[in-house]
């Protein structure tokens, strides 16, 4: 996945943003407020700190070592550092990003969340 398709696809979502909380060149994409991927996007390798449910996480950093790993400076219970340019399938990277929204999304409070299913 290149970055372009990587920040597309983290823009795809419904009420997500990107912002540059912490310098100009981490992108963060967030809904309603909460992040959901955080990101250099000139970085190479291109990798992508992404939410994920704590058993989750451990199954997938043990089936793609070295590509899935915990969240770098993050709560590594919650959080993976995925390498999205190279090793694993474009379509894996997307499962995980989708799967990183849904998770922010789950743990707003309902009248939010309620909003965002409104077209």
């Amino acid at each position: 996945m290149s970055p372009k398709e990587l920040r597309a696809y983290c823009l795809s979502f419904n009420a997500a943003v990107e912002d540059f909380p912490f310098d100009p060149r981490t992108s963060v994409f967030k809904v309603l407020g909460k992040m959901f991927a955080l990101v250099d996007l000139d970085a190479r390798p291109l990798t992508v700190n992404l939410k994920c449910d704590p058993e989750d996480a451990l199954r997938l950093r043990a089936r793609h070592p070295g590509l899935i790993v915990p969240g770098y400076h993050m709560n590594k219970r919650h959080w993976n550092t995925v390498t999205a340019d190279g090793g694993l399938p474009d379509r894996l990277v997307r499962e995980l990003v989708e799967d990183s929204y849904d998770l922010v999304v789950a743990g707003l409070p309902r009248a939010d969340r309620l909003r965002l299913d409104r077209p």
